[in-house]
Formats: C-alpha cells, sequence, structure tokens
C-alpha cells in the first residue's frame, strides 16, 4: 500500500531482461522482497545492487499482465519514472490509499501551464471514467491527485509547482501516456451496490 507522494525520480537504467532503476532515497532500505511503486506500479525488487556514490540500482521483474496494463513496457534507458517506497503504520497518509494496481492507461491530451502551475488533461476509457468524480482521488503515474473536472471521456487534474518539479508528470505533453489507478473506494462500493441489486431482483435480502 502506498500514499502517493513521490519519494524521488528514479532513473532506468536497463529495460531487458529485467526493469532496472538508479535510486538514492528508495534504494537506500529496498532489499529485495521490498514493495516499491515505480510510477504507479507496484514492483517487487528482486535485486539491489549496492554503488559507491551512495546510488543503487533496483532491478524489478515485470509480468505480461504488468506490461499490459500499465506504460512500463514502453521504458528506455534514461527516462524518469516516480518512486515510493510502501506505507508504514508510522507514515503519514499525506495522498489518499493508493494499492499500486494500476486500472489502466490514460493519453494526455493537454498540459496547459500559466504561472508556474499548470492544468494536466487525461483521457481514459469508459470503463475508467465512471469511478472519476470532481473533487475525488485519482493516480497518475503514481502521483496522488484530486480530479477538478470531468469531460465526456476526459478529466482534469492541477499541477501546483511542488509537482511539476519532483515528478515525472512536468515533462507530460499531449500525446503521452499516463498510469491510471483509481479510487480503491469507489470500485468497492460499485461492488456492493451490484451485489444488493441482484439481491433484489431474485427476492433475497
Amino acid at each position: 500500500m502506498f500514499t502517493g507522494i513521490v519519494e524521488e525520480r528514479g532513473v532506468v537504467t536497463g529495460v531487458h531482461p529485467r526493469l532496472a532503476v538508479r535510486s538514492r532515497t528508495v534504494a537506500s532500505d529496498s532489499a529485495p522482497g521490498a514493495s516499491v511503486s515505480v510510477s504507479g506500479v507496484c514492483l517487487t525488487v528482486v535485486e539491489r545492487i549496492v554503488s559507491a556514490d551512495g546510488e543503487s540500482i533496483l532491478e524489478f521483474d515485470l509480468s505480461p499482465e504488468t506490461r499490459s496494463r500499465s506504460s512500463l513496457a514502453e521504458l528506455e534507458p534514461g527516462d524518469s519514472v516516480n518512486l515510493e517506497r510502501a506505507v508504514t503504520l508510522l507514515s503519514r497518509m499525506g495522498g489518499h490509499l493508493v494499492q499500486g494496481h494500476v486500472d489502466g492507461v490514460g493519453d494526455v491530451t493537454e498540459m496547459d501551464v500559466v504561472d508556474a502551475n499548470a492544468v494536466l488533461r487525461v483521457r481514459v476509457p469508459a470503463a475508467l471514467a465512471r469511478y472519476l468524480v470532481e473533487k475525488g482521488s485519482v493516480v497518475l503515474d503514481g502521483v496522488s491527485l484530486t480530479v477538478t473536472d470531468i469531460g465526456a471521456d476526459e478529466f482534469g487534474v492541477a499541477l501546483v509547482p511542488y509537482t511539476l518539479e519532483a515528478t515525472t508528470l512536468g515533462a507530460l505533453r499531449p500525446g503521452d501516456s499516463v498510469n491510471v489507478e483509481v479510487d480503491l473506494v469507489a470500485k468497492y462500493v460499485e461492488r456492493f451496490m451490484g451485489r444488493d441489486k441482484d439481491k433484489r431482483k431474485d427476492g433475497s435480502r
């Protein structure tokens, strides 16, 4: 479980046979077996290669599901990724509850920067759009954000200067892909409402 508060930007150093990411802060205590959010995708550290300069390389295996459901398969050496360690019972919940289970990929349609702030708009499949509500939570590439408005097939989020500087979102341009995780609570509510509807149909209580 994560919070969607990015700790640092890592740099991809390899993509085959494993995804390899250079990191300093997150890698400092992420031993093999640890969970790390890599641009919104919860991955397990397979190997940590410690460097003398204080940085380390974290290696991850990518399953076929991860490759098909997220944008990680598009990464190339030199690309930046957002990194966050798993939340602990002593962590501050600065964002919202994030699983790191990406629901799908959205397409950036607009990045409008005004006075060091920005409005980012993302188009998503209808299967994901139904979970989005104005002022609700959404995760883009591992960053916890608040939905500012909803369109027919896209939504907007506001990006403050810190987010633009500290995460990869500041480099996004129209046509880029982003990993999207919708609010976990919304999915559970839909599931429970569906069960209640089915019970009413068959007369059970």
